[in-house]
């Protein structure tokens, strides 16, 4: 029997068994509490940094998962400072003009590679009715009738581009982005947990340096006297405002 199981000694001093497993409990409590360090890019395994801001060269938005679109763009790709290529119409030269990004500072996009402009709420939210209301020139023909300013007063009052531009503004909203609400949410719920696990190490502390038993005989709510440990986690409830809601009653229970 020796073989398998090695005697310990049974003289450890009472005081050095508390330390011990105090110890032990606060280095789980901080690999539990822990905070992940990974970004959203991480977790949703694309790489933001790396992804094309030009209309021209990047992916189709359907390309992309739908839980990564909402952090795919937040804005227009829009070079204000970019030297605009002059095109020849009727013997006239007219270029992209850069006043259109204030007007239009929503949605108005500009390739740079192709000397075209494009419809960033239309990117985002193209569907089988795109191609109504100049949606499919804003979208992937790219605009260049730089002498048609009206054109892009009529994409913009078009059904088609208004129905994307409500979708945008709802995804362009941070506070109401799923993700958002449940990583406010996980970060909360955390921190409560850690503050019940800290309270609970601190009665546990008390009871072995005391040599005192967790149990009574009843812990259920009829009962008088439920035991030290929850009688004193009671005690420390009542009188620390930091932990008073957070547990006991009012800690979460098991589904």
């Amino acid at each position: 029997m020796k073989r398998f199981y090695p005697l310990v000694s049974s003289k450890l001093p009472q005081s050095s068994s508390s330390s011990l497993i105090t110890i032990s409990v606060e280095e789980n409590l901080n690999k539990l509490v822990e905070q992940p360090q990974s970004s959203k890019k991480q977790r949703q395994g694309i790489d933001l940094d790396s992804l094309k801001t030009d209309p021209k060269e990047r992916l189709p938005i359907r390309d992309f998962h739908p839980n990564e679109r909402d952090e795919i763009r937040r804005g227009p790709c829009q070079p204000r400072y970019h030297k605009f290529l002059q095109r020849d119409f009727s013997g006239l030269k007219r270029c992209f003009n850069p006043k259109w990004f204030k007007r239009y500072h929503n949605w108005l996009e500009y390739s740079v590679i192709e000397d075209e402009a494009y419809c960033l709420y239309c990117y985002l939210f193209q569907d089988e009715g795109i191609h109504q209301g100049g949606g499919d020139v804003f979208l992937s023909l790219g605009f260049k009738s730089w002498h048609k300013k009206n054109r892009l007063d009529m994409h913009g009052s078009s059904s088609i581009h208004n129905q994307a531009k409500r979708k945008c503004e709802d995804l362009l909203k941070q506070k109401q982005s799923i993700q958002t609400s449940f990583d406010r949410q996980s970060t909360q719920t955390k921190l409560e947990y850690k503050i019940r696990l800290k309270a609970s190490i601190e009665v546990v502390r008390l009871l072995l340096n005391q040599g005192l038993a967790f149990r009574g005989h009843r812990e259920d709510g009829s009962s008088l006297n439920k035991g030290n440990f929850l009688e004193i986690l009671s005690w420390y409830a009542k009188r620390c405002d930091k932990i008073r809601d957070l547990v006991l009653k009012k800690a979460p229970k098991n589904d």
